[in-house]
């Protein structure tokens, strides 16, 4: 077991090996690294090579046959749901497909029903789909405590009893922060206050567990870690919420009967299936079905070593040439994310000096963002290190 559960003592050897292992097991699994290092997962990520394959199946059986296999479009759905399920321990029954990270966060934030004096946690570095769906709850309201990501815990703790709702990242996009999922959920469980987590920056590179981080719903896209295409994701929703969350879309798919098309009877889907309000978008849960399942085979534990590795190569090696952190990293708050700036260079110019050398990360907010995802190898991150300028 990884160790929340501490995949933090997990040895350097053991996690340099893990990587070796994994890049060499599975690189003809993204053809990007023909062409680039791509150290850009927290942006958009190339889709691994099979689910690029189940979208071109997709549509190329779409295109010859229509909708003749459609029972098999029903069929990733469901698989869809499934894979996510088993990714982070939930229902499938818990788990609606969504058009990205902000359409999940919007239904709760919505779909909850609010009263005067509420009061909701929320953190001021947050990007910006899990900040303002809380902040416009001030107009019915709502009270809002703003903290912050790098709050020790026991202010936190100090600011729970009474709250309705806490919303965080998993991990933050800018600086990587990863927040202790564990003890900020033990602590909403005690005191029966809602916890929501934006998982878009960690799902699909460390262990997410509804169950055992008190996790009351959760929302990703399938664009990122995940390696997946953009515009599909996922919500979930744990069971004993759903009757208190209303659809903030409704549409034909939302209500139990949505295949009487005679019907009128809007009684909502059992499941979480009744926060989609139409057709889904099919090419993409056959892609991000395919991507999950990879992940799955690959297995998260390998995956957090390998990524926490790799991570920790390229920190330690751009504070060698010069360069600043934009936080302290360990093993309890590392993540794939690693943000850093030249005292003397511009950032964008830096970010620039990498794609002509065919190395992919990104300018923000005045600070380089590389994020390495498993399949990455030293060798590119000894590359890049090369290539970065240091004057």
């Amino acid at each position: 077991m990884l160790e929340w559960m501490g995949f933090e003592k997990v040895g350097p050897a053991v996690e340099e090996s893990a990587a070796v292992r994994l890049h060499q097991q599975y690189a003809s699994e993204f053809p990007v690294t023909q062409n680039l290092v791509y150290l850009n997962h927290a942006a958009v990520a190339p889709p691994c090579r099979r689910a690029a394959e189940a979208m071109k199946g997709l549509a190329d059986d779409a295109c010859r046959f229509g909708t003749l296999h459609y029972d098999k479009w029903l069929e990733t759905y469901e698989g869809l749901r499934r894979g996510a399920a088993r990714l982070i321990n939930a229902s499938p029954e818990e788990i609606a497909i969504v058009k990205n990270t902000s359409e999940g966060i919007s239904t709760i934030a919505v779909g909850l029903e609010w009263r005067p004096g509420d009061r909701v946690i929320a953190f001021r570095e947050e990007f910006p789909s899990n900040y303002y769906p809380w902040l416009r709850l001030e107009k019915r309201g709502v009270k809002l405590t703003w903290l912050s990501i790098y709050d020790p815990l026991e202010k936190i703790a100090a600011a729970i009893p009474g709250a309705r709702l806490l919303a965080t990242s998993y991990v933050n996009y800018l600086s990587g922060f990863r927040t202790d999922l564990k003890a900020i959920g033990e602590l909403c469980g005690q005191h029966e206050c809602f916890f929501f987590v934006d998982a878009i920056q960690g799902m699909g590179a460390f262990p997410i567990d509804v169950e055992a981080f008190h996790i009351d719903a959760l929302s990703a896209d399938g664009h990122k870690w995940l390696l997946g295409p953009e515009g599909n994701g996922i919500l979930y929703v744990r069971r004993k919420w759903l009757d208190a969350i209303e659809p903030v879309e409704f549409g034909w798919t939302n209500p139990a009967s949505y295949t009487d098309y005679s019907s009128r009877d809007m009684t909502l889907r059992p499941d979480a299936g009744r926060y989609e309000c139409g057709t889904l978008n099919t090419i993409g849960c056959y892609g991000l079905r395919a991507a999950i399942d990879f992940l799955l085979e690959v297995g998260m534990e390998r995956i957090t070593a390998a990524v926490s590795q790799i991570a920790r190569q390229l920190a330690a090696g751009v504070q060698a040439k010069g360069y600043e952190l934009i936080t302290k990293r360990d093993g309890e708050t590392g993540s794939g994310i690693v943000t850093f700036r030249h005292p003397h260079i511009d950032a964008s110019r830096i970010v620039g000096e990498l794609k002509r050398n065919g190395i992919v990360a990104s300018p923000r907010q005045g600070w380089v963002r590389a994020s390495p995802h498993f399949y990455v190898s030293s060798e590119a991150i000894e590359q890049t290190l090369k290539v970065l300028p240091s004057a």
